[in-house]
């Protein structure tokens, strides 16, 4: 059975030594997260998920969710005590307003707990995690009639949330969509059709759902501009706040799916529902973008779990399996064979998920102070430039977190041989679960379309030009900087690399969108890589700082000597995929358009 352990020490050092958390005391939410109080808090988070939520993880996958006679379903066993404890510990409303309930705390602290909780049980995790989608959407659009009436319950997990945006004709081209919404005499609107792929749409966690709907009211115009999101309760909820009859809302049937299958993914049919308009009419993919930005950074996040646990399990396997002998002699005479991460190729795979997941970890929260600056910020010009940033990045993190974390899923089961294939070692499970998160809240090709289709040229491209001149006074800054110099050659290489590409998909993709088209993969994981890089030079002048000040007991200067030589290894063998990148981009679309579609 696979273990996890939250790697809490390491989120402390991001927090404290390389970002410099206190920097954000001015901000509300900040000044009250005391580093003594943010160390207690991921500890007890860490407990919860270690304990509570990572044992059902593999159960939960065989059980799986079943969907009963009368259209409830059923979550596996243990999922409904863990989501009391998980609800009960306040981590739903952990960053939300206080003033429904909420604690208040930083965005970032929120991520950091998203990471937990997907790594220790992915598929529990979405419940909680869609609440907290919907809660933003609902905290930036709703009434204040209806902040009061649902927030308070969904932050504290007494009512739960989902979205609802696909349909059987349409995914990602959301303007094809069929669900009406017909007014009615009391302000309400009948929602009637049907939505497919919907996580957490029916559970037995919680009282009442709250579904987010995307539907076109009676009338409105064709496509994007004709989309309205409405509010509907699974129950439907009196004027006092009771609970009042059932709404006509189901759940059709569960999908029947490669992985996380502790979630209910569900088809729900909606019957002439009783939902509320959210946010102004035909204006509601504004507000459903709110929490697809959310969703999107919380399945980063989840490519980033998966990648930490596997790795976490593949190097306890490859210190304790014993096969052959290390190339260089006998490592261990007193066994029969030595370890197998003895082995370079052994390592190579370890060191390529470790390198990514402390550099992933560092992105991650690097993105999410800049959400609180966002958000909390009372400084318009600092508000501006972190919600610049905060666009750039949702798709490079979204894409390439997701896709790596698939990856290293791969990599990990691969340190496993033949056990990796069998269930009962829980590789092959992270390796189907990690495969979704490629997938929804926008393909990742998707994500590499908006990167450069979108966010580049936005504004005048003034978030890549500040991405670009952030890393630039790095360098210079650092320059004089001999220990850090193998970490700084390999980022100025790869910024090299990115700006040429950048350069090139300007002079060539306007003219000819298809080449846009065509690179728009290669330059995410490019941009990727340049941010990871970026991370990687900023943890290694923290741990240098740190160590040459004495880095307190032994086993400190160890880990740091660790994440000095992980760190060197991405600048060696990681990094350099950037040239690669490069070429792929600069031969445009001709070759892939040539072929005609029949010849396929």
């Amino acid at each position: 059975m696979p273990s996890y352990k939250a790697p809490v020490d390491d989120v402390l050092f991001l927090l404290n030594d390389v970002f410099h958390i206190e920097k954000y005391s001015n901000l509300p939410g900040f000044a009250d997260a005391s580093p003594d109080l943010i160390e207690a808090i991921l500890s007890e988070g860490a407990k919860l998920c270690e304990n509570v939520l990572q044992p059902l993880n593999q159960s939960g996958d065989r059980e799986g969710c079943v969907r009963n006679n009368d259209g409830s379903v059923t979550t596996p066993k243990g999922f409904k005590v863990a989501m009391q404890a998980y609800a009960d510990g306040g981590w739903i409303g952990l960053t939300s307003d206080p003033a429904y309930g909420g604690q208040g705390l930083p965005y970032t602290l929120g991520a950091v707990m998203g990471e937990f909780a997907s790594a220790a049980n992915l598929a529990f995790s979405m419940y909680p995690g869609l609440t907290q989608g919907a809660l933003a959407s609902l905290m930036q659009h709703g009434t204040p009639a209806q902040k009061q009436t649902f927030a308070p319950n969904m932050i504290s997990g007494k009512w739960l949330g989902t979205m609802n945006l696909t349909e059987p004709h349409c995914g990602t081209d959301l303007g094809l969509l069929k669900t009406k919404a017909v007014p009615q005499a009391d302000g309400s609107y009948a929602i009637t059709g049907q939505k497919i792929f919907i996580s957490a749409g029916e559970h037995d966690l919680s009282e009442n759902i709250i579904h987010l709907v995307l539907a076109r009211i009676e009338g409105a115009p064709k496509g994007t501009k004709g989309i309205s999101l409405f509010i509907v309760p699974k129950i439907e909820v009196k004027a006092d706040g009771s609970l009042g009859a059932h709404n006509a809302v189901s759940c059709g049937s569960i999908e029947h799916k490669m992985g996380i299958n502790g979630n209910a993914t569900c088809v729900m049919n909606y019957d002439g529902a009783r939902g509320f308009l959210m946010g102004e009419a035909n204006k509601g993919l504004n507000a459903m973008f709110v929490m697809m930005n959310e969703a999107r950074l919380g399945v980063a996040v989840q490519g980033l779990a998966v990648s930490e646990v596997a790795y976490q399990n593949a190097v306890a396997y490859a210190k304790d399996r014993l096969q052959g002998r290390a190339l260089t002699g006998v490592k261990a005479p007193e066994k029969a064979a030595d370890p197998i991460i003895v082995h370079p190729d052994v390592r190579r795979n370890l060191l390529t998920l470790r390198a990514f997941n402390e550099a992933a970890r560092a992105l991650v929260l690097w993105t999410a102070l800049r959400s609180d600056v966002a958000h909390r910020s009372q400084d318009g010009a600092a508000m501006q430039a972190a919600d610049d940033m905060l666009g750039l990045m949702t798709p490079v993190l979204k894409g390439v977190l997701t896709d790596v974390g698939f990856d290293n899923a791969v990599r990990a089961q691969q340190v496993f041989g033949g056990h990796g294939y069998i269930k009962e070692w829980g590789m092959e499970q992270f390796v189907r679960d990690a495969r979704i998160a490629m997938i929804y809240e926008g393909a990742n090709g998707i994500q590499a379309l908006d990167l450069v289709g979108r966010k580049l040229p936005k504004d005048g491209g003034r978030a890549i030009t500040a991405f670009f001149a952030e890393i630039s006074e790095f360098l210079k800054a650092n320059a004089g900087d001999e220990a850090l110099a193998p970490y700084l050659a390999a980022l100025k290489a790869g910024v090299g690399d990115l700006q040429k590409a950048t350069l090139w998909l300007m002079q060539n993709g306007l003219g000819n969108p298809d080449n846009a088209g065509a690179g728009s993969n290669d330059y995410m994981h490019m941009m990727g890589l340049v941010a990871l890089g970026y991370m990687w030079a900023l943890m290694a002048k923290a741990a240098l700082a740190k160590k040459a000040a004495g880095a307190g007991a032994s086993m400190d200067a160890k880990v740091l000597d660790a994440k000095l030589l992980t760190g060197k290894f991405f600048a060696e063998r990681m990094m350099p995929e950037t040239s690669a990148h490069l070429a792929r981009i600069s031969t445009g679309a001709a070759t892939m358009m040539a072929m005609p579609a029949d010849m396929f």
